[in-house]
Order: structure tokens, then sequence, then C-alpha cells
């Protein structure tokens, strides 16, 4: 096994030869620092790069963001995902300008009081930043420690998130966390990968337990499957001449604040028949003279958590529906948008 105190110098080592150039790290502005922290997470970074200078485009300042309306900010966060994300990042800009005059904060505890800041991100703000001797774990450092360490503590688990941080903490070279940290996710993300990494001419080849062990593959252990909700939706493309109908997602759900055309959601696939005799489109329609195109666009669309089967119907209404936005067809790539909604735009 690699002596603890070895283990920083040979990562470091690695990651000044192999490390990638990334605007972020050339930097030490806690402000855009932590707007790459938000929009990585759960994203690849070559997709992250583009939103990255985006938003560093469109608000060069925290103070800027906080100005910001939430519309445009989900607009230009569209197609990113996790949505909740871009509404935190929001509500954090406003915090730092309220509470700390716009400044900031340094200090780790004050860090994780932000909306949207949790143990990882406030521990990446304080190292990469400030230098301060917080380990940070993301995925790719948990897969590093469970792979050379033979860990099997779950990674889902709060023993196990415990027992990796505490580890990370031992290992982490005080007097240069912020190298140390981007080492270990660096070394994660390009190296120590999910599946299929090079083992063979790994810098820890003759140190990683998993390896000796032929179980690689087998590490970092989660306890928790993650069950996907099938939903059906079905979608209503309201033509009147040039215009059609939207609405806003207001409940406490997927895509909260986006813009999607009006919804039925059912328990099954519906076809034009079962559709039409559906209690919400009765609500909808009041009157019965719509004209229902009875083929349609079917989309499959996976979340994390979630699968939808949605089909977009064709329908033709010349009343006034008071509970909708009635916009021009051609605007309405002008709203923040579902990507499920933008891919059937672009088809």
């Amino acid at each position: 096994m690699v002596k603890m105190k070895l283990f920083s110098k040979k990562i470091c080592d690695w990651y000044q030869l192999n490390k990638r150039d990334l605007p972020w790290r050339n930097v030490n502005d806690p402000y855009k620092i932590w707007l790459s922290e938000i929009i990585l997470q759960q994203t690849r970074v070559n997709q992250g790069l583009e939103y990255y200078h985006k938003f560093v485009e469109h608000y060069p300042t925290v103070e800027m963001l906080a100005k910001a309306n939430e519309e445009q900010i989900l607009k230009l966060w569209q197609g990113l995902g996790y949505y909740s994300r871009a509404r935190n990042l929001h509500k954090a800009a406003k915090q730092v300008v309220a509470e700390h005059k716009g400044k900031f904060p340094s200090e780790y505890n004050d860090l994780i009081k932000l909306k949207g800041v949790g143990v990882y991100t406030a521990s990446a703000i304080a190292s990469f930043a400030y230098n301060k001797a917080y380990a940070v774990v993301d995925g790719n450092v948990y897969r590093v420690l469970s792979r050379i360490f033979a860990i099997d503590a779950p990674i889902d688990s709060l023993e196990g998130k415990k027992y990796f941080q505490e580890l990370a903490s031992q290992l982490l070279n005080k007097s240069d966390s912020s190298t140390h940290n981007q080492a270990m996710m660096e070394f994660g993300a390009m190296y120590c990968i999910p599946s299929n990494p090079n083992c063979s001419n790994c810098i820890f080849q003759n140190d990683c337990m998993a390896l000796l062990k032929n179980k690689v593959s087998d590490f970092p252990v989660k306890s928790k499957k993650t069950k996907q909700a099938i939903r059906y939706f079905n979608y209503l493309v309201i033509h009147q001449k040039n215009n059609t109908f939207i609405e806003k997602r207001i409940e406490k759900d997927i895509w909260h604040n986006l813009y999607q055309f009006p919804l039925i959601e059912s328990d099954t696939l519906l076809d034009s028949k079962k559709l039409i005799k559906h209690k919400r489109w009765k609500s909808i329609f009041k009157k019965d003279d719509f004209d229902l195109n009875k083929e349609y666009t079917e989309m499959k669309h996976l979340l994390t958590h979630q699968i939808i089967y949605a089909r977009f119907w064709n329908v033709k209404y010349e009343e006034v529906l008071t509970q909708y936005l009635l916009i021009k067809r051609l605007e309405m790539n002008n709203y923040p948008l579902p990507r499920l909604i933008e891919r059937f735009l672009e088809a």
C-alpha cells in the first residue's frame, strides 16, 4: 500500500504533467470557482465549459448575477439539466450581496450556509480560492480512494461518506491543498475512470489494493439502487394561426419555472380517443370545435430518476384559453424550456 506521506507528492507530480488547461484553474476568484463547481455538478467538463463561459460573459460579477431575473438565468442554463442548481445559484448570489456586501466569504462555515452549497462545494471554494486545508471529495475522489485502498464502505451511506472524508483529510497536503485536491479530481476524471481504466500504466499500479486483488470494477461500492419512475406526458401543441399556447411549470417538480406546451399527464400511454376523454382535456377545451390530428410525435426522455414517454399532439382550436400564455410560435425559443421541449422543436 502507498505510504500516506508519499501519496500527495505522487499524485501532485502526475497532475503537473497531465492536467488540463481549464479556465477556472487559472484564477483564484471565488465567484468564478463557485460558478464552475455548481455548473460541473452532474455535468461533464466538456459540456460544462460552454456554460461556464456563457455565465461569465453575461454575469462577470456576483452582483450582476444577483440582479438578473430568474427567467434569464434559466434560459442561459437551458440544456444543462438539474435546474434546481440554477435557481440555487441565483439565491446564493443574492445571499452574497445581501449578507456579505458582494464579497464572497472566505470561511468554510460561511460558505456552507449559501444556498445550494454543501460540504463538497464549500471545501472546493475554500481550497481552490483561499488554499485552506479542506479535502475535496467528489465522485472522482471516491473512485480513486476506494480502489487504491479497497474500501468497501458504500459511498452513498452516511458512514461511508464520513470515512472517505476523514481519509481524504489525512492524505491532504495541507500546505498546498489546492493542487492536491485538483490532482485527486483530475486523476479520477482522466485516469482512474469508471470503466476500463488503464491500470497497467497507472502510477499506483504497485499500491492499488483493488488492482492487486483483481477487483477494480467492484469499486466504489454503492448500497442503494435508484429506481426510475415512469411517467407519460401528452403535450398539446395548440395552433391558432401563427400562435401557440404555453404554460409555466409552477409545481415543485422537475423543470420548475420552465415553460412547456399545455400538458396532460396520464397513467398510461393514450391514443387520440382516450386523450379526448381524459378529464384534463375536458377542463381545457370547453367547446368541442377542436381539430385533433390523430398522428403524434413520440419521444422518450431519460432523467436520473425518471423515464418520460412523451407524445406531442397537434390541435387546432380558435377559442381563447385564458389559463395559458398565447405567443407567436417563432418566439417559443425565447423562453427557458426543458430539454425535452427543445428536442421536439429541433425535430
